[in-house]
């Protein structure tokens, strides 16, 4: 049975997390033939929810936000809630596939960091981790479907040894800091979690100060401390982020991801993508070897004022 029921967002199917009787908690695992034939698919689309894919078996690659990685098993990769991904000539996938909400995760201040982190990367060799993961997700699986008693506790904690196994792929210097758990740091990590959220980027660098509860002063040192960038900037990055998505993930103009990007002045957000980017929006989307464009629709990228 599919557990991503979806709407369009974007012009991107957004999958939410639905997961069928007698389970009420926001969380699945299974196998990709459990799960159904959207655990594998191979058009772009976007979660509301955590996706943790173990793979043991198969070909092609997976595709994550434009970056593109063979299946090299075993494999974990992990999908954060708005990120763009697919499988590109996905065969024969084999492995587990976890789902989860954020509310399903244990109050451990760093497992949403390294999550992120995990999630920066289409794929990663599981290496030594490879035994002690299959072994863990074999042992959720039985948890999911025996139902015994207090099997969601079991699941929670082993999630939680699951993101720290995952987190060990990523390797002495990709691992979260341990001042992860600082004031500075958790800061960060919740101005990272609304920046990611639908309309994120275009809120301004005041709104999300008065949100956690801080002074802008304040806010910029203490994110700064813990990523070594301005919020602005990471602003910024996350609104070129979503630029790219619809660009080679839509049908929709340049002029309508300017829109939807909230620029009022698609030429002006023709200028913002070049100056991120060093390319037009068309260039980008050419490039990526994509041209969504409808002939019938003015396109900026055509107009005087464009790029």
């Amino acid at each position: 049975m599919d557990r991503f029921p979806h709407t369009r967002f974007p012009d991107l199917p957004l999958h939410r997390l639905e997961v069928p009787l007698p389970h009420l908690l926001p969380f699945a695992i299974g196998t990709f033939d459990t799960i159904g034939p959207l655990s594998r698919a191979a058009f772009p689309h976007r979660h509301t929810f955590y996706e943790i894919v173990y793979v043991t078996g198969g070909s092609g690659a997976h595709v994550l936000d434009l970056v593109r990685r063979p299946v090299e098993p075993p494999q974990l990769c992990v999908i954060a809630p708005g990120q763009v991904h697919h499988w590109d000539g996905g065969e024969q996938l084999t492995g587990h596939v976890v789902l989860f909400n954020e509310d399903f995760l244990l109050p451990h201040a760093d497992d949403a960091s390294a999550l992120r982190a995990l999630a920066g990367r289409p794929g990663h060799p599981a290496g030594d981790q490879a035994a002690p993961v299959a072994a863990l997700l074999a042992d959720m699986g039985g948890e999911y479907r025996d139902l015994r008693p207090g099997y969601q506790n079991v699941l929670r904690a082993c999630l939680h040894i699951l993101i720290a196994r995952a987190s060990r792929t990523l390797g002495p210097t990709g691992a979260p800091r341990a001042a992860a758990r600082d004031r500075a740091a958790e800061l960060a990590s919740a101005f990272g979690r609304l920046l990611c959220e639908p309309g994120g980027a275009q809120r301004p660098v005041g709104w999300y100060a008065r949100e956690l509860g801080v002074s802008a002063g304040h806010f910029q040192t203490l994110v700064r401390r813990a990523t070594g960038r301005s919020p602005g900037s990471l602003i910024r990055q996350q609104q070129t982020l979503e630029a790219k998505r619809l660009l080679a993930g839509s049908d929709m103009t340049v002029r309508q991801i300017a829109r939807l990007g909230g620029f009022a002045d698609p030429a002006y957000f023709c200028r913002f993508f070049r100056r991120e980017t060093g390319m037009s929006p068309g260039e980008f989307r050419g490039r990526a070897g994509l041209n969504h464009h409808d002939p019938r629709i003015e396109s900026i990228a055509d107009h005087p004022d464009g790029p």
